[in-house]
């Protein structure tokens, strides 16, 4: 089949979608991918991984808009000629948009003009995460954007769509009490990792020399309060006091970076907080071979417990222990394959005894990563987590 993906911002980066184009590709379909291109120099098309890329150029006024695009509706307006210009040049048979963003635009052309199967592809639950970003806690966007007219628009878009797709079992039990649609609508895809792509990433010796001769934390991702680096650097206090060669190594950037290096500084903890900065996916692997223990201390939200963190999958391959917050769906994983320890969200306390288990027990942290590392080969990789969306194709 001839296939459009849409995604409202550049591409790359982008592993879910690189994973489900990919998949796709590979299974002899057709992927010709919409990307909108805020200021990016970069080819206006290109084959990446044999996927079709065609980045939109798009305004700064539109990014700005984007924060609006279910308060206002000028957003989705000014997208659909471009979106209409892109289906009549790929000619696609069939339409799969990633995320909510721009996903009512393209319900909207789509059945004004084309009428070809559509699939909603929802990373997240945008409105329940929505309320933790930091322009809406203040002035203007703390009036501006309503969250209750957000969930409204998800709901509607789910029941518009032909078919969904979901990142876990909990989030399709929610969009089902919120949309009345069956079960039969929905699939879940799981952010687990592309072993062809994943495990090719060359270790780099510069990031694996820096690290050497410590006790490392990791944390890679996205680095807003809400993720629970808070909860981490809290805990340093109590672990550094058993371990002084330890340090919190945070792999990611948010806007909130500031408040965290400030909670960092106010704890004395300059010398044991490293902020890399966001680093590309293909150097994740060289920090988490330099762990000695990964975590996702998430803090425990609508979203957050009904979805994965791909970070946690990342861990796994990496043959390193885990430490997760106790929200249910990672909890679960780690839980089922053994592969690391809970802790209480938010409590700094928990977290830090959790870590000096680790740290003092190295023989059973050794199978805990061990029998990460299995479990990805076995069950959680996208080869396996994928076939929901072939057998959908199919």
């Amino acid at each position: 089949m001839k296939i459009a993906f849409f995604l409202d911002q550049s591409f790359p980066p982008d592993s879910r979608v690189e994973n489900e184009a990919y998949s796709l590709v590979r299974a002899g379909h057709q992927v010709d991918l919409f990307s909108l291109n805020f200021k990016e120099l970069k080819p206006k098309e290109e084959e990446i991984n044999g996927i079709r890329v065609h980045r939109i150029d798009a305004s700064d006024f539109l990014y700005r808009l984007s924060a609006l695009a279910y308060d206002l509706p000028i957003f989705h307006w000014l997208l659909h000629s471009k979106i209409k210009a892109f289906i009549e040049k790929v000619k696609p048979e069939a339409l799969h948009v990633h995320d909510m963003l721009i996903a009512k635009a393209v319900m909207d052309i789509n059945d004004r003009f084309f009428q070809l199967p559509l699939t909603l592809d929802l990373h997240e639950n945008r409105p329940e995460i929505l309320q933790f970003y930091p322009h809406l806690q203040r002035f203007p966007g703390k009036y501006m954007i309503n969250i209750e007219r957000w969930r409204s628009a998800q709901t509607s878009l789910i029941q518009r769509a032909d078919h969904v797709v979901l990142v876990t079992p909990e989030a399709i039990d929610d969009a089902m009490a919120a949309s009345g649609r069956e079960r039969s609508s929905f699939t879940a895809v799981a952010n687990t990792i592309e072993p062809e792509i994943y495990f090719n990433y060359p270790l780099d010796d510069r990031i694996t020399e820096n690290l050497k001769g410590y006790f490392n934390i990791v944390y890679v991702g996205d680095t807003g309060i809400r993720r629970g680096l808070d909860t981490a650097i809290a805990a340093m206090k109590k672990v550094l006091k058993v371990v002084p060669n330890a340090q919190l190594v945070v792999v990611g950037k948010s806007t909130q970076d500031e408040q965290l290096r400030q909670m960092v500084s106010s704890k004395g903890l300059e010398e044991n907080v490293l902020f890399e900065g966001w680093q590309d996916v293909s150097l994740f692997p060289s920090y988490i071979e330099s762990a000695s223990v990964c975590i996702s201390p998430l803090h425990r939200n609508k979203h957050h417990d009904t979805t994965f963190a791909n970070k946690i999958f990342q861990y796994m391959a990496g043959t390193k222990p885990l430490i997760v917050s106790d929200c249910p769906s990672q909890e679960n994983v780690v839980k089922e394959v053994g592969c690391g320890l809970v802790f209480k969200a938010k409590d700094a306390e928990d977290l830090a005894n959790c870590i000096l288990k680790i740290y003092h027990n190295p023989e059973e942290a050794k199978q805990m990563g061990e029998a990460g590392k299995h479990a990805v080969i076995e069950k959680y990789n996208w080869n396996e987590t994928s076939k929901g969306l072939l057998e959908l194709y199919d």
